[in-house]
């Protein structure tokens, strides 16, 4: 597909959730407080919590957005909605473009069959062929680090060597339309810059990027535009450093503006060795 071709786009896009058997208040506010949404009824009357409310957006090739927003605030949804898990309840959704939604690390991986078994079928749950990981394995096994470790069972793994695994197949996709929800948990320091240089190659070999995290540096390293998802509308959209200011504050758009400042550093230097080079 051309990146022309790219796109996604929604028109007062809902989601919502019936709740059959939500007969008492108790209930219902147990269930939005589970599921963060706000509580309304359909047109039959039954209970739902509307996950999304009334969703524009418009996105094409070399769009790299960050969404922002407390738990519960619809982020998740707005990723399975553009991911095609879920159907808009009213308004449409269309997505044009190979989608690699990456929302669970370990998705995708069996516990009973080898760490080389699970890089192929890791790869292939993403949208990659069978052919075209075999290719990948190599580089996958080399940057997991775990050596003879991937001819054992997953499920002799630690969770930090699981990640690993799951960490180098995810970098190593070629995806139109990355969706990215922050899943890194258990691995150490010194690997997770490793893994962060892979994951910004991953989203410049992307055609468009939709990344929810709670990590404003990483944000900043990954995105240069920003939504605000609150009580599942979009409530902002705009620049990184904008946004962010304006859901958590002055400080931490100033937090924002340093790492974008580093990176602009970076790239400057970077541009100026291969000048002289």
């Amino acid at each position: 597909m051309a990146d022309s071709d790219i796109r996604v786009d929604t028109w007062d896009a809902c989601v919502d959730f019936p709740i059959f058997d939500a007969k008492t208040r108790s209930l219902k506010k147990a269930v939005i407080g589970a599921a963060g949404g706000v509580i309304g009824a359909n047109s039959s009357k039954t209970v739902v919590v509307e996950a999304l409310r009334d969703i524009n957006l418009h996105l094409e090739h070399g769009d790299r957005v960050g969404l922002v927003g407390h738990n519960g605030a619809g982020k998740s949804t707005l990723l399975r909605l553009l991911s095609g898990i879920y159907e808009p309840t009213r308004g449409s959704c269309r997505v044009k473009g190979r989608v690699a939604p990456v929302f669970d690390l370990g998705v995708g991986m069996d516990p009973e069959i080898s760490g080389y078994e699970n890089i192929i079928i890791r790869g292939m749950f993403l949208g990659m062929s069978r052919k075209e990981m075999l290719k990948k394995t190599d580089e996958i096994a080399e940057f997991s680090e775990l050596g003879d470790y991937l001819q054992m069972p997953l499920r002799t793994y630690s969770t930090g060597m699981r990640v690993r695994l799951a960490l180098g197949v995810v970098t190593s996709i070629d995806p139109e339309i990355l969706i990215l929800d922050e899943g890194i948990g258990a691995v150490d320091a010194e690997f997770m810059k490793k893994a962060r240089v892979r994951l910004q190659a991953l989203v410049e070999r992307s055609g468009i990027l939709v990344f929810a995290s709670h990590s404003n540096e990483f944000l900043a390293q990954l995105c240069d535009r920003a939504l605000w998802i609150d009580h599942g509308q979009i409530r902002m959209d705009g620049g990184i450093e904008d946004v962010v200011g304006a859901y958590e504050g002055p400080d931490a758009a100033q937090h924002v503006r340093k790492v974008l400042d580093e990176l602009a550093e970076e790239r400057d230097g970077t541009s100026g060795a291969a000048g002289t080079a």
